[in-house]
């Protein structure tokens, strides 16, 4: 999955954020961050971690983008000495590339604009609502970009890349700054930049990781920002407990679909 860079700031996000109780939590309830860019520099490090991996090990023909990216269902590939590989997908039971693949790139310009995103992007959502709720947003928008790939790509097509989640934080942010009544013109030139490129560009970019994330980053961040403040964070727990659900579901639906 690949992307344009991005760049937004959203002073007004994270200023509702900070406004925390005597607890030292934020508007939404998560705990306040004392270093909201920690998460996020993990998160990179990881990534860059896994790149480094692959690069060493033979780039796009390291035997780990086979085990790590997403393949929906399992495939042979014919090796330029001839011989043939058997590469399992998810149906096959690799359930894990629905989540490593959100953490591999094999490019170095892929890699670098997602990370430049994930840069820009996490430390104000996660000053904004909390190191915890940052994470959810991160996680299951990213799983639900591979819960799009798995369902509206080829069987047979591999899939990698931070992307679903990065437009997963692009729509969580969209979500905030409309809550706080900001000014989204800057973020919405990017989304569209982003789009158009996206169909432009369908041909070598996953479309439905890059939709799949929007949509749950935007729907996760609907739930914090707009569960009743009395019990918010019950509410919460109970909303992204449901999205979680609805992608388990998804998965299997499919999985049992290809079996």
């Amino acid at each position: 999955m690949r992307q344009a860079a991005v760049g937004f700031q959203c002073p007004d996000c994270v200023n509702e954020g900070r406004k925390s109780t005597r607890s030292g939590r934020t508007a939404y309830g998560g705990q306040r961050s004392g270093n909201p860019a920690l998460t996020s520099q993990i998160l990179i490090a990881i990534n860059v971690a896994v790149w480094l991996l692959i690069t060493v090990t033979g780039g796009a023909s390291s035997k780990w983008v086979d085990e790590l990216a997403l393949l929906p269902e399992g495939a042979l590939f014919r090796l330029p000495n001839g011989t043939l590989l058997q590469v399992d997908g998810v149906a096959d039971g690799a359930y894990w590339q629905l989540l490593t693949s959100m953490f591999t790139h094999v490019d170095l310009i892929h890699i670098g604009f997602n990370m430049l995103a994930l840069w820009i992007l996490g430390p104000q959502l996660e000053a904004a609502i909390g190191r915890a709720r940052f994470l959810a947003v991160y996680l299951l928008s990213g799983m639900m970009g591979s819960a799009f790939v798995y369902w509206l790509s080829g069987e047979h097509t591999s899939t990698v890349g931070a992307s679903g989640a990065i437009f997963g934080l692009m729509g969580a942010l969209l979500i905030i700054a409309l809550k706080v009544h900001a000014d989204v013109s800057q973020l919405l030139l990017w989304l569209g930049l982003n789009v158009v490129i996206t169909v432009f560009g369908r041909g070598l970019i996953s479309w439905q990781g890059h939709l799949g994330g929007l949509v749950g980053g935007a729907v996760i961040a609907f739930v914090i920002a707009y569960a009743p403040r009395a019990r918010r964070t019950v509410w919460q727990v109970a909303g992204l407990s449901a999205v979680g659900f609805v992608i388990v579901a998804a998965i299997v639906a499919r999985t049992l679909m290809l079996g």
